[in-house]
């Protein structure tokens, strides 16, 4: 199962913490949306700013990111 999450209120004079839990949840602008798995740290991050989120739960998983390997643009050195 996944969620859809999406920010539906500014985070403009929130505190601190409230404001590294929705980046963490991926979530940069207003009306911005993801699709996260649902686990159980997920859930209690949604729980934090759940006045500042609106989520639902959609059928299937969601999509795995992968990480690039190394900087993005930096070329690999010559020995």
């Amino acid at each position: 199962m996944a969620l859809k999450v999406k920010l539906v209120r500014s985070v403009s004079g929130r505190p601190h913490d409230q404001k590294e839990t929705i980046t963490g949840l991926g979530l940069k602008k207003l009306n911005d949306e993801k699709l996260l798995k649902d686990t159980a740290p997920i859930r209690g991050m949604i729980a934090k700013v759940a006045h500042l989120v609106a989520f639902e739960e959609v059928p299937g998983d969601a999509p795995v990111r992968t990480r690039r390997k190394g900087k993005a643009g930096a070329k690999a050195k010559e020995a």
